[in-house]
């Protein structure tokens, strides 16, 4: 409880020691007016909750404008605060399991800041698939989509596996499909083995699909077990974070 609410709380409790004292003494008139005083607390406590309920809702806190908005229902469900606010709580619920949900998309993206031998930084931003893939038919493993922007190399976008390889050399076409929409975009694997990755060549378009959807999948040929696919939850993606790519 904050620091605001607690004297309004204590006037609740105080206000029923005094109650209960007058019903011991069977007094009505005093009895009346110590359950006035109740009501009078309760309003007064519920009154602060009700304002702390719309600075969060103010600051677009929806988990902590819920939290207030619940517990007035509960604890103060006959005050006049608690009938204000309770038309309300339907959208405040629905904003803050939002709210909830583009913060859990937003921490599968990793972005990294790194100076470069030469001048300049590399910045890129990277996301593990939704569900482990198995590539070489070992088992399944992640794979991961990276954009990076180098001030020598340019920018990129490529898929990287943990196990396997991508049967790209000579160049592919993947099957791109963004929230039920199939796109096809040009791949190829570099001749190195340095690392396991294939670019998406037009990785202009790549990035401009996920930065405007929520589920992304890139279907990619393997050397050992043929075609599979890779899901991506990217609606969570910062495009601010790459700045030059916009």
């Amino acid at each position: 409880m904050s620091r605001t609410a607690m004297p309004a709380a204590f006037a609740v409790f105080a206000a029923a020691l005094l109650l209960a004292a007058c019903q011991r003494g069977e007094d009505p008139k005093a009895a009346a007016q110590a359950a006035a005083a109740q009501a009078a607390a309760r309003e007064q406590a519920a009154a602060a909750m009700e304002k702390q309920f719309e600075d969060a809702v103010a600051a677009q806190n929806w988990r902590l404008a819920k939290g207030y908005a619940e517990v007035l229902q509960v604890d103060y469900p006959t005050t006049a605060a608690a009938a204000r606010v309770k038309p309300r709580l339907e959208e405040v619920r629905a904003k803050a399991e939002a709210q909830v949900q583009q913060q859990r998309l937003a921490a599968l993206w990793s972005y990294d800041d790194i100076p470069v031998a030469g001048g300049g930084h590399q910045l890129s931003a990277a996301i593990y698939s939704q569900e482990p893939v198995d590539t070489d038919g070992s088992g399944a493993h992640p794979v991961r989509l990276i954009f990076r922007d180098h001030p020598a190399w340019g920018r990129s976008a490529y898929l990287v596996l943990q196990a396997g390889d991508f049967d790209c050399y000579a160049g592919c076409r993947l099957k791109v499909t963004l929230d039920g929409q199939v796109h096809t975009l040009p791949g190829s694997r570099p001749k190195t083995d340095e690392a396991i990755a294939m670019f998406i060549d037009d990785w202009k378009g790549l990035w401009k699909l996920a930065k405007s959807g929520k589920q992304l999948a890139i279907e990619f040929p393997t050397k050992a077990v043929g075609a599979r696919t890779a899901q991506f939850e990217v609606g969570g993606l910062d495009p601010a974070k790459l700045p030059k790519w916009n």
